[in-house]
């Protein structure tokens, strides 16, 4: 069953040995050299589940990986039960809502203190299972670097995503996640990624009055 249909790859529930699965196929793109497609698929569907795997060394939860099939642009992994982030967050007490923001800033704290970049830090991509644990999917975009650039661009994604979908706690949210950010990475390391935040979102300004 087809439950995503993305630019990149496509997401199918099933089932095999008689547990649910999610099957990630990537899309071939026209407009690129066949070779080169290949070629490209092959990197991304191998890149993500190493990626992954060093999330999980660093104490972020992931989903399982249970097969990589690079010749058909294909990954096979454990279907993760709960809901997005994204459905919950606004409906919980307030004090629950910093609670797990704090928690979701100690995890990315984690992954920024390994070198990943996740590349697409929404609350769609955060799954709250009913044991209370926070797993992080979609690492189609990730990368493995200790650029400041990069981690400040990643966390302003995430604030503009709570902004957009939670806008009612947005500042809250953020702030909680920042504290929870600080008390993995330090305080040092927090404030060079707020203040990378802060000139991002001028440039952003700036370019838009242009």
């Amino acid at each position: 069953m087809l439950i995503k249909k993305g630019a990149e790859a496509n997401l199918l529930l099933e089932e095999q040995h008689n547990r649910k699965v999610i099957l990630k196929k990537r899309l071939s793109k026209r407009y690129r050299i066949p070779e080169l497609d290949r070629e490209i698929q092959a990197y991304r569907t191998r890149h993500e589940p190493q990626i992954m795997h060093s999330a999980k060394e660093a104490g972020v939860p992931t989903p399982v990986i249970f097969m990589v099939d690079t010749a058909e642009a294909t990954i096979i992994m454990e279907f993760v039960e709960g809901k997005q982030v994204k459905q919950v967050l606004s409906d919980l007490p307030l004090e629950e809502t910093r609670s797990l923001c704090r928690h979701i800033g100690e995890l990315i704290g984690q992954l920024h203190g390994s070198g990943i970049v996740h590349g697409d830090l929404t609350t769609s991509n955060m799954i709250l299972t009913p044991q209370g644990k926070v797993v992080f999917i979609d690492f189609g975009l990730s990368e493995q670097t200790d650029e400041l650039e990069a981690r400040g661009v990643d966390l302003h994604l995430m604030k503009r995503a709570l902004n957009s979908t939670h806008y009612k706690c947005a500042d809250e949210c953020f702030k909680a996640a920042m504290e929870g950010y600080e008390r993995t990475v330090g305080k040092n390391a927090a404030d060079e990624v707020l203040g990378k935040i802060a000139e991002i979102e001028k440039r952003g300004r700036y370019i838009s009055e242009r």
